[in-house]
C-alpha cells in the first residue's frame, strides 16, 4: 500500500505484485529450494490472496483504486 503514496500506478503495481499467486508461489518455491522447512506459515500468504479474491477484491487497476480485475469495489458514486 506504500506505493500509493507515490501515485496510483506505482500503488497498483506494488499491490498486484504482493497479491499475485505467481509471486507468492515463486517465493515459497525459492524458500523450499533453499532448504527452509515448509509448514503452515507458508500457507498464510496464498490463503490471504484467496480470501481477498473470494471477497471480491481483485488485482488493482492502474487508473483507480476502486477498480479491479473482478469489477468495482467500494461505494458507488451517485
Amino acid at each position: 500500500m506504500l506505493g500509493y503514496l507515490k501515485d496510483p500506478r506505482a500503488g497498483a503495481w506494488a499491490y498486484n505484485l504482493g497479491h499475485s499467486f505467481a509471486f507468492a508461489g515463486a517465493v515459497v518455491l525459492l524458500a523450499w529450494l533453499a532448504g527452509s522447512a515448509l509448514d503452515a506459515r507458508w500457507l498464510i500468504w496464498p490463503a490471504h490472496i484467496a480470501f481477498d479474491r473470494a471477497m471480491g477484491y481483485g488485482l488493482k487497476s492502474m487508473e483507480s483504486f476502486n477498480e479491479t480485475h473482478l469489477g468495482g469495489i467500494g461505494r458507488k458514486q451517485q
